[in-house]
């Protein structure tokens, strides 16, 4: 793999963020879990893409919406108001990151199963519209 173990290590933390927020939204928004799930999550994404690319991405003006929704929704966690920090934090986290859907869903497309899934007729309209993907096809 060509990624470095500092790299590999932030991988691992990021996805046991996200399985520890998603475990956190099942057991009715266990705030616990959910502040786990946010530290490793930052945590893990300032491993793979380093702590001045990090601020860097967070501090972008384009962003600053998201960034402070992202940080807000962490933040009302903390203080034991769950339901709410994460609708906030969520609103944040697509702000941040919708750039970036477009990308995977083109790489689950092509994935074997999923692909199959997400190229069938009703689904792909609305994948499509999800991704702001206008295809010729």
């Amino acid at each position: 793999m060509w990624l470095t173990d500092t790299q590999k290590i932030g991988v691992g933390l990021t996805a046991f963020g996200l399985f520890f927020m998603l475990m956190g939204v099942m057991m009715f928004f266990d705030g616990g879990l959910l502040a786990i799930g946010n530290i490793l999550f930052l945590a893990g994404l300032t491993l793979v893409i380093g702590t001045q690319k990090t601020i860097y991405f967070f501090a972008r003006r384009q962003k600053i919406r998201g960034t402070i929704c992202f940080f807000g929704g962490i933040f009302l966690v903390f203080i034991k108001w769950p339901i709410i920090g994460v609708f906030v934090e969520l609103f944040g986290f697509i702000n941040l990151f919708g750039d970036f859907f477009p990308v995977i869903i083109g790489f689950l497309r092509r994935l074997p199963v999923i692909g199959n899934i997400l190229s069938a007729p009703g689904i792909s309209k609305v994948v499509d519209r999800m991704s702001g993907q206008k295809l010729p096809v």
